[in-house]
């Protein structure tokens, strides 16, 4: 993954690693690295954390390693979300995760080629190391960032919002303490000439007053730049004078959805063109306070029908034109989220190689109030709108400073926008001419269609000979089962 994207917990293992007397090599793999020079050398024992849709790369390297004798253990969302699978490629694979269970495999160490362990703690550690201490890690991040390089940090874990669909819907929410952040904060000054801070909380602020205080006693104005994540729900005019105050410069709301989910945008009941009026000229505020915006949207939602949804959102591009749309596609990532369950039982679940169950490439999910042909034509209308050259035009001017609309230009006209808006279009074009393609969506066969084998086998390159025999396909039904095997 980009290396500015990194996760802050393989710092985290490989800092507790090194605690505990271990020689460590650390990898932020972002896919371009040599893989015999630094993902596949030798080792005793091999952490891999990884999310979804880079769980093929972590069996394919799993498996060289294992090969090799060494042993293998997979953290992240993806061991959370499909543990069952993640077992039949390595010899640990952890859930939540504390320091005491990572020096228990450690001293362990014991290959388990018959299945692997399942290992869980009953929540979020209380206590994670901070920047100093994961300081020669986040280093090595971050020189395989050339240009926008970004400290990741971390105030919380869990959530206070229950969005069904989230993985951390059902995980208390946990602060992490404020004199631990002021102490990184402090560190990272010492480090660096005007640092960038991106904090990795689901919803930064929500203990606004703690945060912001924290930070007010010991960054001087202007001396580090912010970025985080937060709901509209939080963001008051005047919490926003006071995140602008102290150097706040990117913020990222959920939106989710025109109909459903009304707690985080603050709008209550409203719902449709009210609810887009509303949430429109709540993010013209916001950015009259902070110079980049990006809005986060779930499309497929069940409470969506019709075009109405997808024609909101064009409506919303046109009233808020600064800020940056990004769309999301309903995806039930194994027992990540409490509706999956619900949507295993109905048979709605599709069993689309993990490479594509990243919310963006692919959905498998069926929709509920449409037809498959039927959504991808609307996605790809809203998509095309909301990239094209006037919208892009608009969003630059409306935009201000050199960064934001720097930002704002590349995103828009990137090759990685403009191949997935070619990918989609050619998934509705393959809905309705294709029959694999078509009897794969309807769930009439579990055959994988050669559109989406073909770019696998492109995408992992050298790896693609590596990846374990059955590991490119999984029981998407898994949750299900397990739940019906621990009642009976």
């Amino acid at each position: 993954m980009n290396a500015n994207l990194a996760s802050i917990m393989p710092q985290v293992i490989a800092v507790w690693c090194e605690q505990a007397g271990h020689d460590v090599t650390y990898v932020c793999y972002t896919g371009f690295e040599d893989l015999e020079e630094e993902v596949l050398e030798p080792a005793d024992v091999v952490f891999i954390g990884a999310f979804t849709q880079a769980a093929h790369t972590a069996y394919a390297i799993s498996a060289v390693h294992r090969r090799n004798g060494a042993v293998t253990v997979l953290g992240g969302p993806h061991a959370r979300c499909y543990p069952q699978d993640s077992s039949r490629y390595f010899d640990y694979v952890l859930g939540f995760t504390t320091r005491e269970m990572v020096e228990d495999v450690l001293r362990e160490r014991e290959p388990r080629p018959q299945g692997g362990q399942l290992v869980s703690a009953p929540g979020q550690p209380e206590h994670l190391p901070g920047v100093e201490e994961r300081w020669k890690f986040i280093e090595a991040t971050l020189d395989k960032t050339p240009v926008l390089k970004i400290v990741p940090m971390l105030g919380s874990l869990g959530c206070p919002y229950t969005c069904s669909f989230c993985i951390d819907s059902t995980v208390k929410y946990q602060p992490l303490g404020f004199d631990q952040i002021r102490s990184d904060l402090r560190f990272v000054l010492t480090k660096m000439d005007h640092p960038r801070v991106g904090w990795h909380d689901p919803n930064f602020g929500v203990r606004f007053d703690d945060y912001l205080g924290a930070i007010e006693d010991v960054v001087p104005p202007g001396s580090i730049d912010f970025f985080a994540e937060s709901s509209l729900s939080l963001l008051s005019e005047p919490h926003l004078q006071r995140l602008q105050k102290n150097g706040f410069k990117v913020i990222l709301p959920g939106i989710e959805s025109w109909f459903a989910l009304g707690n985080k945008a603050k709008t209550g009941r409203e719902v449709g063109m009210e609810k887009v009026r509303r949430v429109a000229d709540h993010i013209n505020m916001v950015m009259r306070y902070i110079p980049y915006v990006q809005t986060n949207f779930v499309l497929g939602l069940d409470s969506d029908e019709g075009k109405e949804p997808f024609e909101l959102t064009k409506r919303f591009v046109d009233l808020a034109p600064g800020a940056f749309p990004v769309f999301s596609l309903l995806s039930a990532f194994g027992r990540a989220a409490p509706m999956n369950l619900g949507l295993q039982r109905e048979g709605r679940v599709l069993p689309f190689p993990f490479h594509f169950l990243d919310a963006s490439q692919s959905m498998n999910v069926v929709p509920k109030n449409y037809g498959w042909h039927e959504f991808y034509s609307n996605l790809v209308d809203v998509e095309r709108y909301t990239y094209s050259a006037p919208r892009i035009g608009r969003r630059f001017l409306a935009n201000r400073g050199l960064l934001p609309k720097a930002m704002n230009l590349v995103r828009g006209i990137s090759s990685e926008r403009l191949d997935r808006v070619r990918h989609h279009a050619r998934i509705r074009d393959l809905l309705g001419s294709d029959r694999d393609v078509q009897g794969f969506h309807h769930g009439e066969t579990t055959e994988l269609p050669s559109f989406y084998g073909d770019r696998i086998r492109q995408d992992l390159g050298p790896l693609w000979e590596a990846l374990p025999e059955g590991g490119l396909l999984h029981d998407h039904n898994a949750y299900l089962r397990s739940e019906a095997t621990s009642a009976a």
